[in-house]
């Protein structure tokens, strides 16, 4: 879990690790965040631990 106080809106804030600059210059983020948020935001991300899959809708993994 994450050590940081919560901010102003109760989210930790980002902290290394939790997502890298695409050569497009795009933040990513990481599995390491998406484990810490605790969800599945059901958007097709690149590093998601829950196995969304967009063309289906629906998570192949069960939710840690």
């Amino acid at each position: 879990m994450c050590s940081s106080p919560p901010n102003e809106w109760g989210k930790a804030p980002l902290e290394p690790g939790d997502f890298y600059k695409s050569p497009e210059g795009y933040l990513v983020f990481t599995e390491q965040y998406h484990l810490k948020r605790g969800y599945c935001c059901k958007s097709g991300c690149k590093h998601c631990p829950y196995g969304f899959n967009v063309k289906t809708g629906k998570i192949k993994k069960s939710e840690p």
